[in-house]
């Protein structure tokens, strides 16, 4: 793997990165109007708005005003949140958007994850076919501002207008289930030419074996994740260490899903991993070439 050389950013623009988090992004990316400050500023509002009162909690691990102001998001922007679930960042991007950008929720499709059975296919079909007026009741958004589109079937007139892609700690699931290639491109088709997608993906160890980094125990190789979106055609802008966690040994035998919020492995060594916290996460960066 080559080494990535990248220019440092402006001052400016790593301000809500300087607390301790390694970031490199390279200046040209770098804007008065999109720096990190202005982009993390802009979205107090939306952070401590009372509808997040359940989300607040998980704010010290995801970092949300950071990593969007790291992923550069404007509020004019026309922006994909792939895989939304449960809604947690759409409660931050779809309100900032809501007055001059636009939201698009994109999901997989649920045939995908036919190996997790088919209630849970059945759940995330309804998920989808339901999100635009799930989220238009909660967040006080008209439906229009808020579409969904499975990823085998976001439309034509999409195509080369979207400003960001959003993909948070999903790329796992992607290449487990077999479909990262066509989710991938597609989302890469979205895109405007210098758009760019933002990923926070659980992080491996760079010498974890080749078996535990699959997908299926929810760590990924840092390099090999940035080899394969540039393999895709993305150019890496930069890296932040916003989200990352010493502190996790990332070698579980559960995967990920042993620590916090899952703790899947009930009330054994909790105390331990709720020490630990959440996962150690990358924080990468990429462009659609002009």
């Amino acid at each position: 793997m080559r080494t990535f050389v990248v220019a440092a950013i402006s001052a400016l623009a790593l301000t809500a990165c300087d607390a301790g988090a390694g970031s490199s992004l390279s200046s040209e990316e770098s804007s008065t109007e999109l720096s990190a400050e202005k982009i993390a500023a802009d979205l107090n509002d939306e952070l401590a708005h009372e509808r997040r009162a359940e989300d607040t909690a998980r704010d010290a691990w995801r970092n949300p005003a950071e990593t969007l102001g790291f992923f550069q998001v404007a509020p004019s922007h026309t922006v994909i949140e792939y895989a939304p679930g449960g809604g947690w960042y759409t409660r931050i991007i779809a309100p900032y958007l809501a007055e001059n950008g636009q939201y698009v929720g994109v999901g997989f499709a649920p045939e995908a994850a036919a190996s997790l059975g088919d209630e849970f296919v059945e759940r995330v079909r309804a998920g989808g076919e339901s999100f635009s007026e799930t989220q238009s009741e909660a967040l006080g958004i008209p439906t229009e501002k808020l579409p969904f589109y499975f990823g085998n079937a976001i439309p034509d007139e999409l195509a080369g207008t979207v400003d960001r892609v959003l993909m948070i700690r999903m790329m796992h699931n992607l290449l487990r289930w077999g479909i990262a290639d066509s989710e991938t491109e597609a989302l890469f088709a979205a895109l405007k030419p210098g758009g760019m997608l933002g990923v926070v993906q659980h992080r491996a160890k760079p010498d974890a074996p080749e078996e535990y980094v699959d997908g299926n125990k929810g760590y990924l190789k840092e390099a090999e994740l940035i080899a394969y979106f540039e393999g895709k055609g993305f150019e890496l802008v930069g890296t932040s260490e916003i989200n990352a966690n010493p502190a996790d040994t990332a070698d579980y035998e559960a995967g990920v899903w042993t620590l916090p919020p899952s703790l899947r492995s009930g009330d054994e060594n909790q105390e331990a991993y709720e020490a630990i916290g959440e996962s150690d996460r990358m924080t990468l960066l990429f462009k659609k070439p002009a």
